[in-house]
């Protein structure tokens, strides 16, 4: 098994907001927070038109693409319908306050995939 990795405390990231976590290669990773303090990571680009979704809105489970509104399930990556595509998830797990995410994944998970575009 992998050693994870500390990415941030929970509280770093706003209650229904989230954090970007740069890499090497490939976009960046959009870390979420819910308003039950549930966190997910997703690729940080919306299917659609690759919006940054670190910079929409989180309510319940879901997140609001902020170009074109579409709602993207923070569980799964998928849009929901009628729209359809979905994003790379991130595993991503919460120990002590701390939230880790596998280093594995960050190195291989979307390397070939751009940067989200500016909202």
């Amino acid at each position: 098994m992998n050693d994870w990795q500390v990415i941030c405390k929970v509280e770093d990231i706003p209650v229904l907001g989230a954090r970007r976590v740069a890499r090497a290669r490939g976009g960046d990773v959009a870390v979420f927070r819910n308003d039950q303090n549930q966190v997910f990571a997703l690729l940080d680009r919306c299917p659609h038109k690759g919006g940054p979704l670190s910079q929409g809105i989180v309510f319940g489970t879901s997140v609001a693409c902020p170009l074109h509104n579409w709602t993207i399930g923070l569980e799964d990556g998928c849009a929901k319908a009628p729209d359809e595509g979905c994003t790379t998830k991130f595993a991503c797990r919460v120990e002590s306050g701390d939230v880790l995410l596998d280093p594995v994944e960050l190195a291989t998970l979307a390397i070939d995939v751009a940067p989200a575009q500016s909202a």
